[in-house]
């Protein structure tokens, strides 16, 4: 079997992603981009089964599924959703001494994440979870091309 592509590009991947991010967000350094997605996902994903996170993690490039379970403690509770501010407020709570998130970082984490990840399998993937997860990556665009994957 050949090596997935996402292993042998994934700093490729990762870079294009960071760069989706820092523009969305309005971010100057990787770091802070970085600091806002590992929020958004730590947010996120306490709100999934330990199931449910595997098989969202499995359809993300190959940084992104370590970041996303990275440090992830399964055995905790799982929190409710609850509305979109209260899950920013959560999510500028991460690191706080070094989070400078700002108040679209969900919006621009799924952007981002969109256009990195196969359409088909992402949504597959969702379609498996709550409403209230699936809602969590919603993105309005006009032009949904704008949300295709861009490294392939």
């Amino acid at each position: 079997m050949p090596m997935p592509w996402t292993y042998r590009h994934a700093s490729k991947e990762w870079h294009a992603f960071l760069d989706d991010v820092k523009e969305r967000m309005s971010l100057e350094s990787d770091n802070m981009a970085y600091t806002a997605v590992d929020a958004v996902f730590q947010v996120f994903r306490r709100r999934l089964t330990a199931q449910e996170g595997l098989e969202f993690a499995s359809v993300l490039p190959s940084v992104l599924r370590a970041v996303f379970v990275q440090n992830w403690d399964v055995t905790e509770p799982r929190a409710a959703f609850v509305g979109r501010e209260a899950l920013i407020s959560e999510v500028k709570q991460v690191r706080v001494n070094h989070n400078l998130t700002p108040d679209n970082a969900i919006e621009a984490t799924a952007w981002a994440v969109r256009r990195c990840t196969n359409e088909r399998d992402f949504e597959r993937v969702l379609a498996k979870l709550s409403v209230e997860a699936r809602a969590f990556w919603h993105i309005d665009v006009a032009d949904p091309t704008e949300l295709k994957q861009r490294i392939i």
